[in-house]
């Protein structure tokens, strides 16, 4: 299962499964690249990784995927020479009904959860054929079940579990694997993105008791985890596949 010195590119790595995702990868004595838009926080994260290795090589890249994905896997190669993995975490949402949302946050959410992605995986993809590395892609329950007032944001990872599918057929006979994961709720800042106040989202997080089969949400280790194996020779077999983490929730019927 061996990632030391690999070198990894984390997407959103400011917070969240981006930030446990960066800090998984630094155990494990990869070489990490960590971007986001929050340099503070991205310097949080840098933290958390030293804590984790202190020998680990980082590289903070401050830059928002939808402008920069160029830039980003430039300079990556020109840090560390090579490319392995390609977490493409970054990720947005906004809620509302199609009787009131405008084609802003349509292209908002798309920009950023889809055509960030291609931009990244097909800067990135001439390098991950060098190395015969691997994508693992971030989506959503969200992408795989209906859910009103959020239209947008489903599209955007249904979208986006079909491109992990069809890059990894692109990308199979390079051996190149392209994989995703797919998070139910996992306490993390992301629901604030969806103007939900603190108070809701912690009375959210209690409902998840019964809305869960193993009655609780999710904690971002759990989804660092999955991406750790989905980046490992201990999945070399596994392509093209979505993998759910949403503690059984899409066993039950919607609520």
């Amino acid at each position: 299962m061996s990632l030391a010195g690999k070198v990894v590119i984390v997407t959103g790595a400011s917070s969240g499964i981006g930030a446990a995702t960066a800090e998984a990868f630094a155990k494990q004595g990869s070489k990490v690249v960590l971007t986001g838009r929050n340099e503070a926080n991205l310097k949080a994260t840098e933290v958390a990784c030293k804590a984790a290795n202190s020998k680990v090589e980082l590289l903070l890249i401050t830059a928002d995927v939808t402008t920069d994905a160029e830039r980003i896997i430039k300079t990556a190669i020109d840090k560390f020479g090579q490319l392995d993995v390609l977490v493409n975490n970054a990720g947005f949402g906004e809620g509302g009904s199609i009787l009131d949302i405008e084609v802003d946050q349509f292209d908002r959410v798309m920009n950023t959860n889809l055509r960030s992605i291609f931009l990244l995986t097909k800067f990135a993809a001439p390098h991950l054929v060098k190395s015969q590395g691997n994508i693992v892609n971030v989506s959503s329950g969200a992408g795989l079940r209906s859910y009103a007032g959020l239209s947008a944001y489903c599209t955007s990872k249904a979208a986006l579990d079909q491109f992990t599918r069809c890059i990894a057929l692109d990308l199979a006979p390079k051996n190149v694997r392209v994989n995703g994961v797919n998070p139910g709720m996992i306490v993390t800042k992301f629901y604030q993105g969806f103007g939900v106040s603190e108070a809701d989202y912690v009375k959210h997080v209690e409902h998840a008791k019964t809305m869960y089969p193993l009655g609780r949400a999710g904690e971002p280790k759990e989804v660092a985890d999955v991406i750790i194996f989905l980046a490992s020779d201990s999945s070399s077999f596994i392509t093209g596949a979505n993998l759910l983490i949403d503690g059984g929730k899409h066993t039950t019927c919607p609520i």
